[in-house]
């Protein structure tokens, strides 16, 4: 976090504001690294004397076991409130900073472009809890041509992953996801490409680097981040076309794209939502085009007993609601019910950097989290 950002859209805190920012990180740090560690131990002891793992359901009973725990209830409590406390001082940084950014968000020739629909309601699994606890989730707009919901998501987003996704450019799933594509589509040369659920398009240049004769599309619910990911692509120097729609139906015409792909998306979603973006996903392709849907590792890949509880925590106090049902879903089916052709599921090997100079590798094994991504993928 102390180092130059690489983008003005960033917004710098003061010294003390700064402080404050590394005092949440390092607070995020000791309970993950420091206080996860016994509550762990704990949990497998537990484990072993109650033998949870002969039940119909081991997660949920060594859940209920570790409840009556204090020190369980309050690792809990500090986990959840420290997420908001990162939202909090975030929050409170950019608020001194809200004329600057609207200053620095005014692009006098843009390359790319930016449209917004006044009329356009989110779906109800975005609008009814702020995935992440990131007050007024993804779709919250201040308007007047704010871009200060894409600000608090992207500097947020950045000490949420403790640096692990690419530090202040948060792109290693777009990286990686676009190096899918050349390990497992070398022919494929797309000349259209869309990213659905871009967010503030930190997985969206990423496609407009490696493939930089290719016209770039990015869609997604909120006009703040929108905003927001048009004047960050801008300063990042590449060209992406930006849209306000609903990633299960957009208004883009059948067979519009090469190359359609989501990034960590999925779990965000409703069980429905899942299988009409798949469907979505393949109408927009033309004939030949691929699909790459990238994703967090799935449930029964994701390791021990304190591992998979570990996540269920995570999705349950972190409000994100849909994570079980999309971590278990069988994407090779869902695919083929699609209509996607050479379907391939596995784990991409994560990319840091250019996707082209990458050790390129896609395997049927989980490298570890951040060190490998789900994806499934297939051709219209």
């Amino acid at each position: 976090m102390n180092a130059p950002a690489p983008h003005p859209m960033i917004p710098e805190p003061s010294h003390d504001e700064m402080a404050e920012q590394l005092f949440v990180r390092d607070l995020k740090l000791f309970v993950m690294g420091d206080l996860e560690p016994v509550q762990r131990t704990m949990a497998m002891q537990v484990a072993d004397a109650v033998d949870v793992r002969a039940t119909n359901d081991p997660v949920g009973n060594l859940r209920s076991e570790m409840m009556e725990r204090a020190s369980f209830r309050q690792w809990l409590g500090l986990r959840r409130e420290s997420q908001r406390l990162l939202w909090d001082v975030v929050g409170d940084s950019l608020d001194r900073r809200a004329d600057e950014l609207a200053d620095r968000a005014a692009i006098a020739q843009p390359k790319g472009s930016v449209r917004t629909n006044p009329d356009f309601r989110a779906p109800g699994y975005l609008v009814d809890g702020d995935v992440h606890l990131m007050p007024g989730g993804y779709e919250a707009d201040p308007g007047e041509g704010s871009v200060a919901q894409g600000a608090l998501m992207d500097r947020g987003g950045a000490i949420y992953m403790l640096g692990r996704n690419g530090g202040y450019l948060n792109d290693f799933r777009g990286q990686t996801a676009m190096a899918h594509v050349l390990t497992c589509y070398p022919d494929l040369n797309p000349q259209k490409i869309v990213e659905l659920g871009c967010g503030v398009g930190s997985s969206t240049a990423p496609a407009a680097v490696c493939f930089p004769d290719a016209e770039v599309h990015g869609v997604d619910v909120g006009a703040s981040m929108l905003r927001y990911a048009h004047a960050r692509a801008e300063r990042l120097g590449v060209a992406v076309h930006f849209s306000q729609q609903n990633a299960e139906s957009t208004d883009f015409p059948d067979g519009s794209f090469d190359l359609v792909y989501t990034c960590a998306v999925l779990h965000e979603t409703s069980q429905s939502a899942v299988i009409n973006i798949l469907k979505e996903s393949r109408r927009l392709l033309r004939p030949g085009g691929v699909a790459v849907h990238l994703e967090v590792p799935l449930l029964m890949t994701i390791g021990s007993l304190w591992d998979e509880l570990s996540a269920e925590l995570e999705a349950d106090y972190n409000n994100e609601p849909y994570w079980r049902g999309a971590l278990t879903a069988d994407y090779d089916a869902l695919m083929r019910g699609a209509g996607f052709a050479d379907v391939r599921t596995g784990y991409q090997r994560a990319s840091m950097g250019a996707a082209r100079d990458a050790n390129l590798h896609f395997g049927p094994d989980s490298e570890g989290v951040f060190r490998s991504w789900f994806v499934a993928s297939g051709r219209a």
